[in-house]
């Protein structure tokens, strides 16, 4: 990629993002990882020029109402990016912003808001795991805004910064 990285993000809202604000904050000063604001990841790692990103989102917005999700469960891998996150289904909604934002996509379609990037030990891992989907599983998320996101695999997490937003419907 030559140009800036940008990512599509898909926004809880300002009550829910607060929620799963305070989760990231508690697990990431337990296990010592870094800050972020949550977030739902429907396109990322594009060099696609902020305006053209910025026209689509508010193209896609346009056509998706604010709608809410449940969570479906608290998940983790080995994947920093994916380490320990809240799960939710493939719904119609998310659906349609992935088709239409994301269309060249890779990988298959895994919704979800990462509560947590890096590597844990499996025990305390678990344990967390455990407490935080008794807390989260079955609650719906409400979202209500897409965002283009300077961000990727590439940029520090530090320099993720927000450049534009569009609320849906």
């Amino acid at each position: 990629m030559t140009g800036p990285i940008h990512s599509l993000w898909l926004m809880p809202a300002a009550d829910d993002g607060a929620l799963l604000a305070g989760v990231l904050a508690d697990l990431s000063a337990r296990f010592g990882a870094p800050l972020f604001t949550p977030h739902l990841t429907i396109a990322g790692d594009t060099d696609r020029p902020v305006t053209q990103l910025s026209a689509e989102i508010a193209a896609a917005a346009a056509e998706v109402a604010v709608f809410s999700e449940a969570v479906t469960g608290i998940e983790t891998s080995e994947s920093f990016f994916r380490s320990f996150y809240a799960r939710f289904a493939v719904s119609d909604p998310l659906l349609a912003l992935k088709q239409r934002l994301d269309p060249q996509a890779r990988e298959p379609f895994l919704p979800h808001v990462s509560l947590l990037y890096g590597p844990v030990a499996a025990g305390p891992k678990a344990e967390a795991t455990a407490q935080v989907s008794a807390a989260l599983t079955g609650r719906p998320i409400r979202f209500d805004r897409l965002c283009v996101v300077t961000s990727g695999q590439d940029v520090p997490i530090a320099d993720w910064r927000i450049v534009g937003t569009v609320e849906l419907g």
